[in-house]
């Protein structure tokens, strides 16, 4: 009579092996199905955000002011505007989401940044629709708010001259705003594509360095001297072409992590260095677009 024969302990360690390869490969394709996701499911709440902060202007004249991120969600204040009743109490911090009725957080579980050139977010009574520079004083200890200037700019190239103020809108058809996006291409030589933008919304991608958590914690580590650091920051300046003196931000095709990296600034020269690691998204309010809901809701002119 045959026995019948099991596998030896070699021959199930080989099988062990290849169904562990197998599921290897399965699992690379599905993790990067997931970012691909968290990707789209992140710009989708962004968009939507922009529109809230559009219709926000629509319906009160200015733009919302930004939240303080390092208030723990439940806690007072911590997702409505920094607003003292006239004026941003700062420029930069998170997504009031509270007040706009949007989400808090990206797909990653973190606060948007966000950041108002001050003549856009103005209470309509104030009249500073054409000029903001060196008006904006940042409230002490504030670390984010650190340099006041440039802020919305006066003096504009075209001059913004009115002989009637806007009385719905704290912002006018010729305000510009006091932020400038950057892009890189083939080089790593920065160039502008996008000036005199009033508002940016940023999520901090994936890896999330400098990101305000729903704890009012910073995720660590902090970028710095580099793209992702000015987004953090928010406190870099650059001239864009043909510009004035502008917050510069960053948005650029994602670049994983590399040893010896290098992200000139803005009209400096390219470098032969890898780009360093960039993973976040950016959404900006455009005057253009931002004025012509303006008018359609009869705001403006």
């Amino acid at each position: 009579m045959n026995r019948s024969r099991g596998f030896t302990l070699a021959e199930l360690a080989v099988a062990v092996a290849i169904i562990g390869l197998l599921l290897a490969g399965a699992m690379i394709p599905f993790t990067a199905q997931i970012e691909v996701r968290n990707v789209a499911d992140t710009q989708r709440t962004m968009e939507s955000i922009r529109e809230a902060i559009t219709g926000f202007a629509q319906a009160n004249g200015p733009l919302p002011c930004p939240a303080n991120g390092s208030i723990a969600a439940g806690l007072a204040n911590a997702d409505t505007e920094q607003f003292n009743g006239t004026s941003c109490t700062a420029s930069l911090g998170v997504v009031p989401w509270a007040t706009l009725g949007a989400p808090e957080t990206d797909a990653w579980g973190r606060r948007f940044s966000y950041r108002v050139a001050p003549a856009f977010a103005d209470n309509v009574s104030l009249t500073t629709w054409n000029t903001r520079l060196n008006a904006y004083t940042p409230p002490a200890g504030n670390l984010a708010q650190t340099v006041s200037s440039p802020t919305s700019p006066a003096n504009q190239t075209p001059a913004c001259d009115l002989t009637v103020a806007p009385t719905l809108s704290s912002f006018a058809l010729c305000s510009l705003g006091d932020i400038a996006v950057f892009t890189r291409g083939s080089t790593t030589a920065a160039v502008p594509m996008g000036s005199a933008l009033p508002a940016i919304i940023i999520s901090h991608g994936k890896n999330g360095g400098g990101a305000w958590q729903t704890n009012g914690i910073r995720l660590l580590p902090i970028p710095t001297s580099n793209d992702e650091a000015a987004n953090i920051n928010g406190n870099t300046t650059a001239i864009p072409t043909g510009g004035y003196l502008s917050f510069a931000f960053y948005s650029r095709t994602p670049t994983p992590a590399a040893s010896g990296c290098v992200d000139p600034v803005p009209g400096g020269p390219a470098s032969s260095a890898p780009l360093c690691e960039f993973d976040d998204i950016v959404v900006v309010i455009s005057s253009s677009t931002l004025i012509a809901r303006m008018v359609a809701a009869g705001r403006l002119p």
